[in-house]
């Protein structure tokens, strides 16, 4: 499943499409919005943006398109007079000046005021966006410290959404890797540094991810493995999906574990519990 530096380049893709342009033609699948089309017409698309795995079209009247891809989900970007060559199903098609956004197969869609965004039922159970918010450093420790996430795990904490919007199953393993941390750490038993390292961990390996569409590998370590005809599958991590493999850093099998009903792929030796 996508993860926040996906849904990102998502959004990315739909801003470049349609930001600074005033809407054609609004067109939605549900009965809900249809009626409220017509009144995006002439609005222009300030911004698209995400929070988690929900993208954001805000308009220049203040108001914002929520979508969420879901499982099924996708945006496809074309011509307005071309149709894209797909067997799903429409659910929202936005058109500007000669250009298209068509979102296939979400169901969870909806247009709301930005002063009332924080009480969307799934964003206002959100944490800050890591790619979004401009999350620092400082912020990321204030936040791991808090009562309500200090004292758990950091194999199951940093998948709830409500600590940070974005982190995923691979992100979990490759912040933990490069953090040095086990799984079963916990924030409220860590000193000043350690805390201020894991925070730069998950601020760095997502931007990462986001930024070399979603590889968290270090350069020289994919060097190693390209040279040995590795597939992109095999060398864009450090150590998830490499059960079995040598650690990259120690050479210690890299070891696979189920932590919160997922997998999750560690060094033994560089994480030590």
């Amino acid at each position: 499943m996508p993860e926040g530096p996906e849904i990102r380049r998502a959004a990315d893709r739909v801003h470049r499409q349609l930001a600074g342009r005033r809407l054609d033609d609004a067109w939605f699948a549900f009965p809900d919005l249809a009626g409220q089309a017509a009144s995006l017409i002439g609005r222009e698309v300030t911004a698209v943006d995400s929070w988690g795995k929900a993208l954001l079209t805000r308009f220049d009247d203040g108001r914002v398109l929520y979508s969420h891809n879901q499982l099924y989900g996708v945006w496809k970007l074309h011509e307005a007079d071309r149709e894209p060559d797909t067997g799903r199903s429409l659910r929202v098609r936005l058109v500007a000046q000669g250009r298209a956004a068509s979102l296939y197969s979400a169901s969870d869609v909806s247009l709301w005021d930005t002063s009332s965004l924080d009480e969307h039922p799934f964003l206002s159970r959100l944490g800050p966006d890591l790619l979004t918010h401009g999350i620092t450093i400082e912020q990321g420790v204030a936040r791991l410290i808090e009562p309500r996430f200090c004292r758990r795990g950091l194999g199951g904490l940093l998948l709830d959404q409500a600590l940070f919007a974005g982190i995923g199953n691979y992100l979990r393993s490759e912040i933990l890797f490069f953090a040095g941390l086990h799984y079963s750490a916990r924030p409220g038993n860590m000193e000043e540094g350690t805390l201020a390292h894991l925070a730069t961990c998950i601020l760095s390996v997502t931007r990462q991810a986001y930024d070399q569409a979603g590889v968290t590998n270090r350069s020289d370590w994919i060097a190693v493995d390209r040279a040995r005809g590795a597939s992109r599958r095999r060398w864009r991590f450090a150590v998830f999906e490499r059960d079995g493999l040598p650690c990259p850093a120690c050479g210690t099998t890299i070891r696979r574990v189920t932590v919160t009903s997922r997998r999750l792929y560690f060094c033994p030796s560089c994480q030590p519990s």
